[in-house]
């Protein structure tokens, strides 16, 4: 059989390298052609990869996690065709241990113009979600498995045995599976495994159920039940056998006990540490390192380039949105919308369409040494890619909804709907982020009156829609309570001066104090 060997395909337009995030196949599965074999991470979004090859899966090359660069082979696929050359039965290649550090291409990406290149239409989309990382302080503890050293019967009855760290419980009945346990105990006093009931008659009344506390009678001391190995193994790990509820057959604790309480110690433990870690630990080994890559890598290049490229200047304008709440009220109760999340961005969204026709210089682009004679060229869009900035677990990404202008208000909503459900899942495609041409981002979903927003690349405007709340407002002389908002605006001072952006965002704020004017 010959094994056909698939190297990373460049999925964008001028990729250069994309992280393997999930295998979805394994050696011996058998695949067929465009099924899907991975899930890589480029600078752009999550992309599945389909399979170019039918057969079985005989190698993975490249682990999970890993960054490797265009055209690195990632998988082998065998034909499943007779191979007299081969051996009868060889053993199927392990999948390659991970290097100790992710290789780093020789020379950084130059970030292009625009941030979304010039891909072909996505053809759709598929469901899914990311996979979530461990919180800090939530790993193994320090020392977790270290032992004490055996020592001689005649020296344990003479010294008091040294603290040691605790393991985890997990780590209790292994440890007591890799050894035989030990049931030398100091000399005096000797154990009492269990007593008879001739000896313990009248002189106590522990039952089986009570939770291991020694009761005293007539200044008699009942010893709490438990064999020799267990109480090794609890005073290794610092327990007090009188808080731990017994469960044997006649109120002794046993192994599964301390085993339970010692996973409750560690959970309360963990529980108060999740966020600051060990207090224990040095502060060095209190820090998060998260690397930085794919969408959030090619995120901060995209900010940078824009800030200290774009000389951006900023507006706002307070915004009574009563009526647009009003509105969005009957939208949500009418029949035409049923079954569509319906918010008051659908308003925004078609308000910034309508003053982008208005104004058209906002929806623009600068571009350098258009005529390659060092010579700049605004290039005005008379179409709408409206984009969407969404926060998703992968960082960052801003999609876009193709030809806004063309959409009926409830096609707006739908494709409103379908762009958040897609970039919560981490399913955004490079062709959905491609070619914006103006963005909004809504930072009121989390509560914030407005801010001073960085255009996105290739762009020379963006509007931060703030949150609405109700607060006292001046209405023919009378101060009454009104939905009020914030309105933020960023622009590219090279295209857009101070007079196009107050019309602009002017023109924003009288569809939100008034809808009815989008149906002049």
């Amino acid at each position: 059989m010959t094994v056909k060997k698939f190297n990373l395909p460049d999925v964008g337009e001028g990729l250069t390298e994309a992280e393997i995030v999930s295998w979805k196949v394994k050696p011996g599965d058998t695949v067929a052609i465009n099924d899907v074999i991975c899930e890589i991470e480029t600078a752009k979004s999550l992309v599945e990869l389909p399979s170019p090859y039918a057969g079985t899966v005989a190698e993975l090359l490249v682990p999970e996690g890993i960054t490797v660069e265009v055209g690195t082979a990632i998988i082998g696929i065998s034909d499943n065709a007779p191979d007299e050359a081969a051996p009868a039965s060889a053993p199927a290649a392990p999948l390659a241990a991970p290097p100790a550090a992710p290789a780093t291409p020789a020379a950084e990406q130059v970030f292009e113009a625009s941030m979304y290149g010039k891909l072909p239409e996505d053809p759709g989309t598929s469901d899914g979600g990311p996979a979530g990382g461990p919180l800090v302080g939530s790993g193994p503890k320090a020392d977790a498995v270290k032992r004490r050293p055996r020592k001689r019967p005649e020296v344990v009855a003479s010294v008091a045995p040294a603290a040691s760290a605790a393991p985890t419980a997990s780590a209790i009945l292994a440890d007591e599976q890799s050894a035989p346990a030990r049931t030398v105990e100091p000399a005096a006093p000797a154990p009492a495994v269990e007593q008879s009931p001739a000896a313990t008659q009248g002189e106590t009344n522990q039952a089986p159920g009570l939770t291991g506390l020694g009761a005293t009678v007539s200044g008699i001391v009942n010893r709490v039940l438990a064999k020799p190995p267990v109480r090794k193994i609890a005073r290794e790990l610092g327990i007090d056998l009188a808080d731990v509820v017994p469960t044997g057959a006649r109120g002794e604790v046993t192994r599964e006990d301390l085993v339970s309480y010692q996973a409750q110690r560690d959970a309360e433990v963990d529980q108060a540490d999740t966020f600051w870690g060990a207090s224990k630990k040095p502060q060095d080994q209190r820090v998060e390192r998260i690397p930085v890559k794919g969408v959030r890598k090619a995120t901060a290049k995209a900010m940078v380039e824009s800030a200290f490229t774009a000389p951006h200047v900023s507006i706002f304008v307070d915004v009574d949105a009563s009526r647009t709440m009003e509105f969005v009220k009957r939208l949500k109760a009418s029949r035409d919308f049923e079954g569509i999340k319906v918010s008051p961005l659908l308003i925004l969204s078609k308000a910034v369409i309508w003053a982008a026709a208005r104004n058209p210089s906002v929806n623009a682009t600068w571009v350098e040494n258009a005529d390659g004679k060092g010579n700049a060229e605004i290039h005005v869009k008379h179409y709408m890619n409206l984009g969407i900035a969404a926060a998703t677990p992968r960082g960052l990404m801003v999609p876009n909804i193709k030809d806004a202008q063309d959409l009926s208000l409830k096609e707006l909503a739908l494709a409103l709907n379908e762009l958040a459900g897609t970039a919560r899942a981490g399913k955004t495609q490079p062709a959905q982020m491609q070619g914006g041409s103006l963005t909004i981002t809504n930072v009121g979903a989390l509560g914030i009156d407005t801010g001073t927003p960085i255009i996105n690349p290739g762009e020379v405007a963006i509007v931060a829609f703030g949150t609405i709340k109700q607060k006292p407002w001046v209405l023919d002389g009378e101060v009454i309570p009104r939905w009020i908002t914030t309105l933020g605006g960023s622009f590219d001072h090279r295209v857009v001066d101070g007079d196009l952006s107050a019309r602009f965002m002017a023109d924003v704020a009288s569809i939100l104090e008034e809808p009815a004017l989008l149906l002049d």
